[in-house]
């Protein structure tokens, strides 16, 4: 399965000032299967896992430096750990800490070693380490596939180039826009987990992959009690539902729970964030850039990380998704503007923590709303997500009058177009906007 961030490990690799390599997200995003694919351009491969493996866990209990740790886990497990050769892999590195703490040394004292280390909920290791390589680690974080990494691996490589080719004064040919929309259709029923979209590749059936998720769910829910002891799993759940439900809307802290307070509510939410299950979109002034000069942290917005989860939690009706033309029964909880949000995560740079930005204006018979707001070549753009194609578009251009923009961007399931200072831009070309150049 083809990813992107192959391409930022390959880059990694090559570069002579590279540092120990942290690779981020949440769980059962692909991080381990990436490595081991990217270990092929290597001549030797060693991976220590740290949950399987619990004997090696002595080894940084008694030294944290480089050489000793190399030697040893190199007779541990019989591969040469040699510099420039071996890719040497840390995974679940959240089980042992002192191995965490050690991540630092590297850079300095063997920086020739190729050294990735990856976990599941790893945010919350870091933040029991008291000091930890500012300057000598870097980041990459990872995410569920995005769309044009599921159509890469559905074998569509010519139609994922002729998007690639199109914009807003060159639309794509009706009959591969009509293409495209089938296979956005598909993606969102399905969502970007590996997991689930390999088992429908393999299977072509939609209700498996769906058992899957089920499944996913049920890890996901299972890991809550792993959080934090004094927030019950229970209230963590409460949270997460909330957060779904919630989606798409400015996100009420008092309709999350009937017996939680506000502290608990926003710590479980915070717990659910740094797990890498949810995103905040925070409401900004957008008056200039940077965009996050003028967030108001009290009012958000919550994405979950992948959409598929999304649907699956919502219940939407599988046999009313497939026989209904269009996107109609995505309506529900709001799902194109849950895709939409995560497809902007996923194609913004992935060395930092990704930021998602909405503006509001709460006026009694004068509100409005642009769903997200973006920065692009110094200027702002407002982005309106609509799931079919009609829609007054009332918030988008009060924006762009009210704050002097240029234009605006529709997202639809319109194809590549515009009109006076609305540019239109399909579903599946979010990657687009964000990766070409528009004057």
């Amino acid at each position: 399965m083809k990813r992107f961030i192959d391409q930022d490990l390959l880059g990694w690799k090559i570069n002579p000032n590279r540092k120990t390599l942290l690779l981020r997200g949440a769980r059962q995003v692909g991080k381990t299967y990436s490595v081991r694919q990217f270990a092929g351009s290597f001549d030797y491969y060693l991976e220590v896992n740290f949950e399987s493996d619990r004997e090696v866990r002595v080894f940084f209990e008694r030294d944290l430096n480089p050489d000793d740790l190399c030697r040893n886990l190199s007779a541990y497990y019989n591969v040469p750990v040699i510099d420039g050769k071996t890719l040497l892999f840390f995974d679940e590195i959240q089980a042992c800490l002192p191995a965490i703490s050690s991540l630092r040394f590297y850079h300095e004292k063997r920086p020739g070693l190729h050294l990735i280390a990856a976990g599941s909920l790893l945010e919350f290791a870091l933040k029991e380490i008291p000091s930890f390589g500012v300057g000598r680690i870097e980041t990459l974080f990872m995410f569920p596939l995005s769309f044009d990494e599921f159509l890469l691996a559905t074998g569509q490589d010519q139609l994922y180039q002729m998007k690639q080719e199109c914009g807003f004064d060159h639309p794509l040919n009706q009959v591969f826009h009509l293409k495209l929309i089938d296979y956005l259709k598909q993606f969102l029923l399905l969502g970007g987990l590996p997991e689930v979209i390999r088992t429908f590749l393999e299977t072509g059936d939609y209700r498996q992959s769906q058992v899957i998720l089920d499944q996913l769910i049920t890890g996901f829910e299972d890991d809550f009690a792993r959080y934090k002891e004094r927030i019950p799993a229970s209230r963590i759940r409460e949270v997460f539902d909330a957060a779904v439900a919630q989606s798409g809307n400015k996100f009420i802290i008092s309709k999350a729970s009937e017996t939680a307070n506000h502290a608990q509510i926003r710590e479980a939410l915070n717990l659910l964030e740094m797990a890498g299950l949810v995103y905040r979109v925070f409401h900004t002034a957008a008056n200039g850039i940077p965009l996050g000069a003028e967030v108001n942290p009290k009012n958000f917005k919550v994405v979950l990380f992948d959409h598929g989860i999304a649907q699956r939690i919502l219940g939407l009706n599988l046999s009313e998704y497939l026989v209904t033309p269009g996107f109609e029964a995505v309506n529900k909880g709001r799902l194109a503007e849950q895709f939409v949000g995560m497809e902007l995560v996923k194609n913004l740079p992935k060395t930092s923590r990704a930021q998602l930005f909405y503006w509001h204006r709460e006026k009694r018979g004068s509100s409005a709303e642009v769903d997200y707001l973006v920065q692009k070549e110094n200027i702002v753009l407002p982005l309106e997500v609509k799931s079919g194609i009609q829609g007054k578009m009332q918030s988008l251009r009060l924006f762009l009058q009210e704050k002097k923009i240029p234009y605006g961007i529709r997202i639809s399931r319109e194809n590549f177009n515009q009109y006076e200072n609305i540019r239109v831009l399909p579903l599946y070309g979010v990657q687009n906007l964000l990766h070409q150049s528009h004057p």
